[in-house]
């Protein structure tokens, strides 16, 4: 644990991980991530900028809960964000799921050829101890 000033209301607190707030304000974003949440899903088709008007909160924090899929918005809506490899338009998330899928191939691929080498057994074939 640290001491920190949260970088929003400038208190002193122990920081622990994650965002650099203190409990009160990780409170008071929690009940307008909430609040956001709640309109949204009465308001299907409001844009980015009129929820965060409506909510009174910033289209930066609306899109990092995007990002971090905790909101996502409905296939239909006019609402997105690029996606972060290719820049066609996704609801929710950082990537599309054409991105997602190539990434994760070519991550179980690097992990695949890494056991390859690894599991190759030596020369010799026999087992020695340290004494």
């Amino acid at each position: 644990m640290e001491l920190m000033n949260c970088r929003n209301c400038k208190r002193l607190f122990n920081y622990v991980t994650g965002e650099k707030l203190c409990p009160q304000c990780k409170d008071l974003l929690e009940e307008k991530f909430e609040e956001v949440k709640e309109y949204i899903r009465d308001n299907p088709g409001a844009n980015i900028n009129t929820v965060a008007d409506e909510c009174e909160t910033t289209v930066k924090q609306i899109k990092k809960w995007v990002r971090e899929a905790r909101l996502t918005f409905a296939d239909d809506s006019l609402v997105g964000l690029e996606c972060e490899r290719c820049g066609k338009m996704i609801h929710c998330g950082r990537f599309c799921k054409d991105c997602a899928g190539g990434l994760e191939e070519a991550m179980n691929g690097m992990f695949r050829q890494d056991i390859q080498l690894k599991g190759k057994p030596s020369s010799g074939g026999k087992m020695r101890f340290l004494e």
